[in-house]
C-alpha cells in the first residue's frame, strides 16, 4: 500500500464515506405515504422491497421503513401531521430523520446519505423540492395574498424530509391537509424551519439523462395495469342545472362526451334537446347532495345498463375518459372503490376524508351498492355531497383513495412544477379561462381515436 499513496488514500476515503453512510442510515426513519386500498399496498410494499435492498448492503440493520397507511387507525394519517407525534414518540430518541415518500418516488439510498450529511442533524430541518403559487389561489385559501410566491412549500413526489424532534409544531392541532398548510403548520408563524431546497430531491423520470445527480425520481404516477377499462364498462353522470344547459353543456359536448359511451345528463328541468333527465330534486345554489344520492340510487336500477364503474361530475369538470380508462386497469372493480383527489376535515380531531366533487368522482358498483345499503343520508338536498359522502364512507370504514391526477380546481390553481411530472385526468371551473382550450392544451391526446389503445406511447408511459 505505500507504494499506492493515492490508491490508499481513495481508499481510506472509501471505508470513512461508508462508515458514515452507515451511522446516518441508522438515524433514517423511511415513511411510505401509502393508502390501504389493494393496487396501493402492492405499489407500497415494491418500493419498501426496494428500500430494503439497497439499505441491507450498506448495513446489517436496516433502518425503520414504514406504510402510513397501517401506523395507527386514526384515517387522517395520510394528512401526515396527525401522525408526528406518534412518529415522534416513538422514534424521537434514536433517530434524527423522518424521510416521507410517495408511492412513486424512487430513492438511490447513498445520494440521499450524501445529500443529508450537508446539514446539521442538530438543528430542525424541513427539506425537499420547493413549490409556489404564483398567484394566491382557493385551493390554498389565498395564502400570502400580496405575494404568494414568497412562501414555499414540498413537492411530496419528490419526498421531504423533517428532523425529529418537532416539539414545536406537534403542540398543535391539524386541519385540512395540504402541500401548503404542511407547510405551514411546521413554519408555525416564523417560529418553525421554513422549507430549505435540497437540489437531489427531484421528480426527473426515473431514467431521465438528467437525474444523474438525483436522490430521488420517480416512477409513473400509476402505470397502465393491463387493458384499459373498457367505455361499456363506464357510466358517466353529469350534474347540471337549467340556468347552465346552455353554458356549461355545450362545453362539455364539444370536448370530452364523444369519448363517453353511457352518459347521462341530470337536471332540475327535462330539456329534450340536450337530452337532460329530471331526478325530481329541485337545485339548490350550494350542495348537491340530494341530486347525488338520488344518481346512485339510479346507478343501481334497471333504468340504466349494469356498468362495473360509475363517474360522477360538475357540468364545468373537464375531464379525459381515456386516460381515466388506462387509470381504472390498477383498480378491482369488485372491491369497494371511492377515487378521486382526496381531502380531509377535522382529521386531527377525528374528522373524516372526502373526494372533492368538482375533481370527479369515481365508485365502483361495490363502493355504491355498500353505500345504498347504509342508513347513511343527506340530511338536507343542499348539504355538500362529496363530504356527505365522505361521513358515510368514513362510518362505514371504507376508504378514501387518492389520485394527484384529479384536480378540483383549474391548471392556474396549481404550480407550473406540480403539474409538469403529471399526465392529468380532471380540471375543474370554468371561471375567467376558456375552458375548451384548457381541455385542448391539458387533456386532449394527440391521437384522436376514441379507444385508449389509440393513445400515444408517452401518455401511456406517463399515466
Amino acid at each position: 500500500a505505500a507504494h499506492f499513496p493515492e490508491e490508499r488514500s481513495r481508499l481510506i476515503r472509501d471505508i470513512v464515506e461508508l462508515l458514515q453512510q452507515t451511522i446516518n442510515l441508522r438515524e433514517i426513519v423511511f415513511v411510505i405515504q401509502s393508502q390501504s386500498n389493494s393496487f396501493h399496498v402492492s405499489r407500497a410494499e415494491r418500493q419498501r422491497a426496494d428500500l430494503l435492498q439497497q439499505t441491507q448492503s450498506l448495513t446489517q440493520t436496516p433502518p425503520p421503513i414504514l406504510l402510513l397507511h397501517s401506523l395507527t387507525d386514526n384515517e387522517g394519517d395520510w394528512s401526515i401531521l396527525p401522525v408526528l407525534p406518534y412518529l415522534s414518540l416513538l422514534f424521537g430518541k434514536n433517530s434524527s430523520w423522518l424521510v416521507f415518500l410517495e408511492e412513486e418516488t424512487n430513492v438511490k439510498v447513498t445520494k440521499l446519505l450524501q445529500a443529508l450529511r450537508k446539514f446539521d442533524r442538530r438543528k430542525e430541518w424541513f427539506l425537499g423540492k420547493p413549490l409556489h403559487d404564483e398567484e394566491s389561489t382557493i385551493i390554498h385559501h389565498y395564502a400570502f395574498a400580496e405575494n404568494p410566491s414568497i412562501f414555499k412549500y414540498p413537492d411530496f413526489s419528490a419526498g421531504h424530509r423533517l428532523q425529529l424532534p418537532i416539539s414545536a409544531c406537534l403542540k398543535k392541532k391539524c386541519y385540512l391537509p395540504m402541500l401548503l398548510q404542511v407547510a405551514l403548520y411546521i413554519w408555525e408563524n416564523g417560529q418553525g424551519p421554513r422549507l430549505t431546497a435540497v437540489p437531489e430531491l427531484c421528480t426527473e423520470p426515473e431514467h431521465s439523462p438528467t437525474a444523474q445527480h438525483c436522490a430521488t425520481t420517480l416512477s409513473s404516477p400509476a402505470p397502465l395495469c393491463g387493458e384499459p377499462v373498457k367505455k361499456e364498462d363506464i357510466f358517466v353522470a353529469v350534474k347540471t342545472c337549467k340556468k347552465f344547459h346552455t353554458e356549461r353543456v355545450p362545453v362539455v359536448k364539444k370536448t370530452w362526451e364523444r369519448e363517453a359511451f353511457l352518459l347521462e345528463y341530470y337536471s332540475d328541468h327535462t330539456d329534450p334537446s340536450i337530452p337532460t333527465i329530471d331526478l325530481g330534486v329541485p337545485n339548490t345554489e350550494r350542495g348537491h347532495c340530494g341530486k347525488t344520492f338520488a344518481i346512485l340510487e339510479r346507478y343501481v336500477s334497471d333504468a340504466v345498463p349494469k356498468t362495473r364503474w360509475l363517474l360522477v361530475v360538475d357540468d364545468d369538470t373537464l375531464i379525459s375518459l381515456p386516460r381515466l380508462q388506462m387509470l381504472l386497469s390498477c383498480y378491482d372493480p369488485s372491491e369497494p372503490v371511492c377515487l378521486g383527489e382526496r381531502y380531509g376535515y377535522g382529521l386531527g380531531q377525528g374528522g373524516y376524508s372526502y373526494i372533492t366533487g368538482g375533481g370527479g368522482m369515481v365508485f365502483s358498483r361495490a363502493a355504491v351498492v355498500r353505500l345504498l345499503a347504509s342508513d347513511c343520508k343527506c340530511y338536507r338536498d343542499d348539504a355538500p355531497d362529496d363530504m356527505v359522502l365522505g361521513m358515510c364512507l368514513n362510518a362505514l370504514g371504507l376508504p378514501v383513495t387518492h389520485s394527484s391526477l384529479f384536480h378540483q380546481a383549474r391548471p392556474e390553481d396549481y404550480s407550473r412544477d406540480f403539474l409538469a411530472h403529471q399526465v392529468p385526468i380532471s380540471f375543474h371551473k370554468h371561471w375567467n379561462i376558456d375552458p375548451v382550450a384548457v381541455f385542448n392544451r391539458w387533456l386532449k391526446d394527440k391521437s384522436r381515436s376514441t379507444s385508449p389503445r389509440g393513445l400515444n406511447k408517452s401518455t401511456k408511459e406517463e399515466l
